[in-house]
């Protein structure tokens, strides 16, 4: 096994676990202050913190990856999550909104750093005219992790009915400590440092592939979250009567489902031979992307079978959100440059955390306001902007060489 297959899979470890983690913690606080009789608007700002944080965590998480090297940022981010789950363990009556907001603010500072320093490590690791290995690679780092994310709310679900909140986020805290230690012993001191030291002021991309690209990704994901984030688990919960270990298997299933087709997208984008997507491919798929959360808002409208036309519809928009969401990350990886490379995956991941607290505050207020139909509208009508915006993404002719950065 050579050194950077050794690597790539001790990074693909430790950014396994740590998404189990985070996806059972993010389904123990929905569920466990939902039935505490939070309001969605409530639990939303639970989530707040968390998302605020991790849009500064990637924008100097990747001016720091250049200059402290990934290897001490992914560390960091592996200790960081277990301080914000010892946070948790508090009594009951010492659990208060203040102290869940600060280790939701730890934890996605943690989160964040260690999902920039893993797509920066990959970009590193496979030769830069190898596209269409490198694409492989993203995609199975990023599907494998979005699937475990989704065992990670089935977890969480299942631990709070086992175990209570305590001692969920205890064994959590336990196993990820052990992961932190290995981590250090054996991922690489000199991974992901800069040869020139970058100046703090070239945090924000030059780069107008960059640019468009961040803008299209802030979109897409304002545009998921906006009802997978609160409206979802709490219309399940509340309006159709799904138990709570009920909700965290669907939420998985559809996770799961979401991170294995994303594993195999570079099989479904490739057209013959010439399998390394570009703009083009972008904006079409985002299109067709589009189009599922109106038709699913339709089928709510007129009443039809409201639980089937949402179950397969959201099914059928994971699908095709998989595919979005690896194409975007094979691109930002592509279009990375070689020297300080964690500089651009962070400013726009960066982007991506913008759009996840955009849509994790409209998920709580339209919601509560107006109902998950219109939650699905406002997601049409987002993934329509980002198929707009990748209008101005980079186009080749085909075939590795004709790829433009």
């Amino acid at each position: 096994m050579s050194p950077e297959v050794r690597q790539y899979l001790l990074v693909t470890g430790n950014y396994w676990v740590f998404t189990l983690t985070d996806g059972a913690l993010r389904m123990l606080v929905v569920l466990h202050f939902h039935q505490l009789c939070y309001s969605p608007l409530e639990v939303a700002m639970l989530f707040l913190f968390y998302e605020f944080f991790g849009v500064i965590t990637n924008l100097l998480g990747g001016w720091l990856g250049a200059h402290a090297g990934l290897n001490a940022t992914m560390n960091a981010g592996l200790a960081m999550q277990v301080i914000a789950l010892s946070m948790l363990l508090v009594p009951d009556s010492m659990l208060t909104v203040a102290l869940v907001m600060a280790a939701q603010a730890l934890s996605g500072i943690a989160k964040d750093l260690n999902k920039m320093s893993a797509k920066s490590a990959i970009r590193l690791l496979v030769p830069k005219e190898a596209q269409r290995t490198l694409y492989r690679w993203v995609a199975l780092l990023t599907g494998s992790k979005n699937a475990l994310k989704g065992v990670g709310f089935f977890l969480g679900g299942v631990l709070l009915a086992a175990w209570g909140f305590r001692g969920a986020i205890a064994a959590m805290a336990s196993v990820l400590a052990v992961v932190c230690l290995c981590s250090m012993v054996y991922l690489n001191r000199d991974l992901g440092k800069s040869s020139t030291k970058p100046l703090f002021s070239q945090l924000f991309s030059k780069s107008r592939a960059v640019n468009c690209l961040s803008g299209a990704r802030l979109f897409l994901f304002a545009a998921r979250d906006i009802w997978f984030v609160v409206a979802l688990p709490v219309y399940l919960s509340s309006t159709l009567g799904w138990d709570g270990w009920a909700v965290g298997a669907f939420l998985a299933v559809w996770v799961i489902g979401y991170g294995l087709v994303q594993s195999v997208a570079p099989r479904l984008t490739g057209s013959g031979g010439a399998d390394v997507p570009d703009g083009r491919t972008a904006t079409g798929w985002a299109l067709v992307l589009s189009l599922v959360p109106a038709a699913i808002a339709i089928a709510m409208s007129v009443g039809t079978a409201i639980g089937l036309s949402l179950v397969v519809g959201l099914l059928v928009f994971g699908a095709l959100f998989a595919v979005n969401s690896a194409l975007h990350s094979f691109l930002i990886v592509s279009y990375a440059n070689d020297d300080g490379v964690s500089l651009d995956v962070g400013f726009y991941y960066m982007a991506n955390a913008m759009g996840r607290l955009l849509g994790t505050v409209l998920s709580g207020w339209v919601f509560q306001n107006w109902g998950l139909a219109y939650c699905l509208w406002i997601s049409s009508a987002l993934i329509g902007i980002s198929a707009v915006v990748s209008l101005l993404l980079p186009r080749h002719a085909g075939g590795e060489s004709g790829l433009l950065q």
